[in-house]
């Protein structure tokens, strides 16, 4: 169908204004943007491009990395000097030939490379997607048309219709979508290197619209914040004025550009395009990785260059300056160029080739990529391998372990006991749980059915988890569950697929408390439904409000109504650190530990019942501050201290990250090869400590922990440490805290990196992506060669900011894999990777550049002219 032009829409930017590369960028500011209406404002286009050049600039600027190099820029003297009669020796083409070569083989190989990142660009570019038109109304009525259209024709305003497996082209607000629970997952893989499905969340004033059609009958005022680069937090508000109360829009409402939906379909609102997008703002170009053998080279190359010299000057000193000498000067020299030969570039280049070829041929370690064959020599020079641990070290398969309840520990031995107390509530063989919020916190440490029901429940509720079914089964599920949903009624049959979440943690506690009897049956926006197999009901509670985990608070949060008693709950869940201040019973700390010590992650579960005026207040508040565009985020804080005040402490559970297959056995043959390994990980203190003696990681007397009894927050306290640490002398295991290394690093970096060298072992927790790659950084300032290997999204700075960067493609995604130089199915190949292959290449290119300089050196000292023989005088016979 045709349609009109949009008379809103920008114009096109005239030839003048695109040439103008001198003007300043436009700063970014905030925006508001009307529901249905281009705004008048310009901004960047939508249009991806990821090539390194174009027509005008691709020759200078391979020209210029490849001339950089001294070898490279000596070649290219001595060719040129042919073109002089007096000095030439040769052919031309005994110097252009080789020259010219190695030359088009890198042009071509550059211009293929860039081809290939243009031909990409342009297939994302022309994408197609459903835009709704946005025409001027005629007569006051505005029809509902969509037009196909490429990514690279979206605009700010824009409303799009995103179908299920479609990339997300632009930065977009979420609006509505048609799915039956309310809700859209989407898979950000590509964003943040996390396989696990996300839920937004529609904005709920234009959810509750009957369809899409109608967002043209509402005037809406959508406020966005300033683009960023932080694609974890989100600041807007959504303004209908045919409404009284307006929405808030958070991270959960966002649809950031590369993401992929991965269920139903999605009307979202384009905020954000091209450069302002998130996905783009946190493009930070990889640092170019030259090999240690090639600095080497060219270095070697600048000393025969001198002898070469040196050689030509004595020789033009034993002949005498007479004549033509400064012509015979430049004839000794390209006479003993033959001791650079230009083959040597062109044979390391082979070389290179030839490594990276047998490596991914290896049948031992299968699926190795080799993304960088450039320098491979690197792999068999590694001095310092910085290791991630969840997913890299260890399977990143969470099993469910130990409960503690204070009184009573349950594990994988005696979980039996847990189901049988559940059943015996259940089934009403107990007595029946209180329902006001004047329970003492004696009856509920007492080892009863109640006591395990509320924890349990606690687990089963307080959650991000979305239980997946097949399409077809689904639906005929929820048409039966409409009817038999409360409490006491038969429960439907449904296939579960698979728990969506955006933890692995998660996922194995809600498997925990499926294997105990209670079921996550359905979750949707607003509600949900829980089965009890051993009654074979279904119980339902009502969602009142999220607050989902973030690295700040260290914990994630739900309000709950169960919708036969009207109860209202708060759960929580997080770290000890974060929970301790909030409770009263601080018995969960020496259990905390115990269980770390186990080598478990820990989670410390709590609760508070709320009266009906309790939550009315904080609602009112808690609306108050996220509708807040300034300081919304103390706000909040603020709302959630008074609701957190007197929450009952219930229970500790762990769960187990198993290590993988081999590791142990691989960093001992590392550390056997004189690697120092160091272990950076997220994870607790006690956690860390716990693998890293699993691992046996450590090769010195024992394990010290840095700044155990206080924390490190002052010049004083680090002054301290390194005090501390440097009496303890060398030959030490070293654990130490993110927090604590940042302390002494900023008023003691030298000292402290130098302590740190001197360690057999370091292990860093609660360490952050900034700090990985800031340990990378400065081991590379003091000339070590650093490789860094990591799984996750949180691991790309630290892979790129390493001289060699290994990735491993494993549950938490691709982002690693992508980034890194290397990329291995698991940790234990690296060993056949770095002793075996790395040091073949490191010995077979240092072999190779011997053997090529020696031979030059025989071929210029077979040019170098005989001494002119002795002058003879004959005696005169008289």
């Amino acid at each position: 169908m045709e349609t009109t032009p949009l008379l809103t829409r920008p114009k096109k930017k005239s030839l003048w204004s695109r040439l103008q590369f001198w003007r300043f960028r436009k700063k970014l500011s905030s925006r508001i943007i009307y529901l249905g209406q281009l705004p008048d404002e310009e901004f960047p286009p939508n249009y991806v491009c990821n090539q390194k050049y174009n027509i005008i600039t691709f020759l200078p600027l391979v020209l210029y990395e490849q001339f950089r190099f001294f070898l490279n820029l000596y070649f290219l003297v001595m060719a040129l000097s042919q073109f002089i009669a007096s000095i030439r020796i040769g052919y031309l083409y005994t110097y252009w030939g080789p020259l010219c070569f190695v030359l088009a083989v890198t042009l071509i190989r550059e211009a293929v490379d860039d081809f290939r990142r243009h031909r990409r660009d342009k297939e994302v570019n022309r994408q197609r997607y459903e835009r709704i038109v946005l025409d001027t109304p005629e007569d006051g009525y505005r029809p509902f048309i969509t037009e196909q259209v490429p990514a690279s024709k979206l605009r700010v305003g824009d409303i799009v219709m995103l179908h299920k497996g479609q990339r997300v082209p632009a930065d977009m607000i979420l609006l509505r979508t048609n799915e039956t629970m309310g809700t859209v997952f989407i898979r950000t893989d590509q964003l943040d290197g996390e396989i696990d499905w996300k839920l937004r969340i529609p904005l709920p004033s234009i959810q509750k619209l009957p369809t899409d059609a109608h967002l043209l009958d509402i005037n809406a005022q959508i406020f966005i914040e300033s683009p960023v680069k932080d694609i974890h937090s989100f600041i807007g508000t959504c303004t209908r004025s045919d409404e009284e109360e307006s929405d808030s829009l958070e991270i959960e409402n966002t649809l950031w550009s590369g993401c992929v939906v991965a269920s139903g379909q999605a009307t979202g609102l384009v905020i954000y395009t091209g450069s302002e997008t998130r996905s783009v703002m946190n493009n930070a170009t990889p640092r170019s990785k030259v090999g240690r053998l090639d600095l080497q080279v060219n270095d070697l190359t600048k000393l025969l260059f001198v002898a070469t010299m040196f050689t030509s000057i004595l020789l033009i000193i034993l002949k005498g300056f007479t004549g033509p000498w400064f012509g015979f000067l430049f004839r000794f020299v390209l006479l003993f160029s033959y001791i650079i030969p230009i083959s040597l570039r062109v044979n390391l280049e082979m070389g290179k080739s030839f490594y990276s070829w047998t490596i991914q041929r290896d049948k031992k370690i299968e699926g190795t990529v080799m993304r960088s064959t450039t320098i491979p020599e690197e792999l068999g020079r590694i001095q310092y391998l910085l290791a991630d641990k969840t997913g890299t070290l260890t399977k990143n398969e969470m099993v469910f372990q130990k409960l503690h309840l204070g009184n009573a520990l349950f594990d994988k031995d005696n979980f039996y006991e847990v189901e049988a107390l559940l059943t015996q509530y259940v089934t009403n063989d107990a007595p029946s749980l209180p329902t006001s919020p004047t329970t003492s916190t004696s009856e509920l440490l007492s080892a009863s059915p109640r006591q395990v029901w509320q924890t349990v429940l606690a687990i089963a509720l307080c959650h991000n988890v979305t239980p997946v079914y097949d399409v077809t089964e689904t639906d005929e599920a929820q048409s039966d569950m409409s009817g038999s949903i409360s409490y006491g009624g038969a429960v439907p049959q449904q296939q579960l697929c698979d728990y969506q979440a955006s933890s692995p943690d998660e996922v194995a506690l809600v498997k925990w408390t499926d294997m105990m009897g209670i079921s996550l049956y359905r979750r949707d926006l607003h509600n949900i439904s829980l089965k009890l197999r051993a009654a074979n009901e279904i119980k339902q509670y009502s969602i009142k409000q999220i607050f989902p985990f973030t690295s700040e608070s260290k914990m994630m949060g739900i309000i709950i109504q169960e919708e036969n008693t009207r109860e209202i709950t708060y759960y929580v869940k997080g770290a000890d650190v974060a929970l301790s201040p909030l409770l009263d019973s601080q018995w969960h700390s020496v259990e905390c530990k115990k269980l770390a010590a186990d080598g478990l992650r820990t989670l410390v579960m709590a609760k508070k019942t709320l009266t009906e005026q309790e939550y009315e207040a904080f609602e009112t508040e808690y609306k108050e501050a996220r509708l807040s565009m300034t300081n919304r985020g103390e706000r909040t804080a603020a709302a959630l201290s008074k609701l957190q005040h007197g929450l009952t402490l219930l229970a500790v559970t762990g769960v187990e990250d198993r290590l993988a297959e081999d590791v142990p056995r691989t960093l001992g043959m590392l550390r056997t090869a004189g690697i120092k390994i160091w272990m950076l990980t997220g994870d607790k203190l006690e956690t860390a400590l716990c693998i890293a003696r699993s691992l046996q990681l450590g090769g010195g007397a024992g394990w010290h922990c840095a700044a155990a009894e206080r924390p490190c927050t002052s010049r004083h306290h680090a002054y301290l440490l390194l005090q501390q640490l440097t009496v303890a002398g060398d030959d030490m295991d070293l654990i130490i805290e993110g927090e604590t290394l940042e302390t002494c690093l900023r008023f003691y970096e030298e000292d402290f990196v130098e302590v740190l060298c001197r360690c057999s072992g370091v292990v860093v927790a609660r360490c952050t992506p900034t700090q990985k790659a800031r340990v990378a950084r400065l081991l590379r300032a003091r000339n070590y060669v650093v490789a860094a290997v990591g799984d996750g999204g949180n691991d790309v700075a630290m892979i790129q900011e390493a001289d060699i960067g290994v990735g491993i493609e494993g549950a938490e995604g691709r982002a690693a894999s992508l980034a890194g130089d290397v990329s291995v199915r698991q940790f234990a190949g690296l060993a056949r990777l770095l002793l075996v292959h790395g040091r073949r290449s490191a010995m077979r290119s240092a072999a190779l550049c011997l053997f090529i300089v020696h031979r030059g050196l025989i071929v210029s000292t077979m040019q170098v002219p005989p001494p002119p023989p002795p002058t003879t005088h004959t005696a005169s016979v008289t």
